[in-house]
């Protein structure tokens, strides 16, 4: 597609400063900017590629600005990471979406499927599945018996999501990602690890993205729920009977244990592990690889991992947590040390 520096800047509400003719034809990352291409500089960091990139259209945020001419043709705009977001989202709703039924994909009897659906070849849809309208369905998509999807959701190839789970509205779930596997339940016994039956599903409420390889667990009796507008990276494990509240994001590699509740506006690093049975609260940070092992209240910020034995760290935090304290005393005594000395 081609677009002119005045068209771009009439979709975002942008001043031009320079050729308002100036044709695009790529983006391109401000470091390796090509004649033709569109990027943007939201920080000050990349400010100095104002003068040095190649692209031919520019857009940046108007506190960036330091003079009244440029090489490149400026689309000035309060908030250019936003800006770009915005045209990214048009570009990405002008390239179309996919309708119809592929061949070799296989949709039982059974199953009610939406109107203006994509369903990818062999792709296999079970009995009493739903489908809502708008909804696309990659291949090799697995939909088990009774799922419930809803509409304008896009479920990337490979995912399989398993009997009676739910998912809400405008969902993305990404490749190789399993919704509804069992939770890991095994009863301990004379014989061995008895395993539990896992019973229940998993809720995906509207607005939820879901990265490639992630693991939402089926809960033992009930659901395993992950709130509206949650954002989950790749390579993510949550066990049964989770409860994600709204609007969290939660980056790769973090898990969750089981029955573990998550409240609203929380912000969870890379690697973070969270133990099972305790309750988060909201606008929470947890730092990425940190261990969190209790409740939390809200608006914490946390940071650690007890990566030692557990006896060795339990007896250590107790001093731990007295640290300054002790090094108070440790300065004193040698303070006073030195003063008897200088007597």
């Amino acid at each position: 597609m081609e677009f002119t520096a005045s068209q771009i800047a009439s979709f975002i509400d942008g001043k031009i400063i320079g050729d308002e003719n100036a044709l695009i034809t790529g983006v391109s990352p401000i470091e390796n900017g090509e004649i033709g291409h569109l990027s943007f500089i939201a920080q000050d960091r990349f400010s100095h590629f104002l003068d040095t990139s190649k692209c031919s259209v520019i857009i940046v945020s108007e506190k960036l600005l330091n003079k009244n001419t440029y090489n490149s043709t400026l689309i000035v705009v309060k908030d250019a990471y936003l800006s770009f977001q915005v045209l990214m989202n048009l570009y990405q709703e002008m390239r179309g979406r996919k309708e119809g039924i592929e061949d070799g994909s296989s949709i039982h009897d059974s199953a009610v499927i939406g109107d203006q659906v994509y369903i990818g070849a062999f792709t296999y849809v079970s009995e009493k599945a739903r489908i809502g309208d708008g909804s696309q369905i990659y291949p090799h998509v697995y939909i088990g018996k009774g799922v419930k999807i809803g509409k304008n959701c896009k479920i990337d190839s490979g995912a399989r999501i398993y009997d009676y789970c739910i998912i809400g509205d405008n969902c993305v779930i990404h490749s190789n990602t399993v919704v509804g596997g069992d939770g890991f339940g095994f009863q301990p016994t004379a014989e061995g690890f008895k395993k539990i039956p896992q019973l229940g599903n998993v809720i995906i409420e509207d607005d939820v993205e879901i990265g490639s390889n992630c693991s939402i667990d089926r809960a033992t009796i009930g659901s395993t729920i992950i709130g509206k507008g949650t954002k989950i990276d790749n390579l993510i494990q949550i066990a049964h009977n989770v409860k994600i509240g709204q609007n969290n994001v939660i980056a790769a590699q973090a898990g969750i244990a089981g029955s573990t509740i998550i409240g609203d506006w929380n912000q969870i690093g890379g690697q973070v592990g969270i133990v099972g049975h305790i309750k988060i609260g909201n606008q929470v940070k947890i730092q990425a690889q940190s261990g969190v092992n209790s409740s939390v209240n809200d608006r914490e910020t946390l940071y650690g991992s007890p990566a030692i034995s557990y006896n060795d760290y339990l007896r250590s935090y107790v001093h731990f947590r007295n640290f300054p304290e002790i090094v108070n005393r440790i300065n004193n005594l040698e303070n006073n040390s030195k003063d008897n000395t200088n007597e």
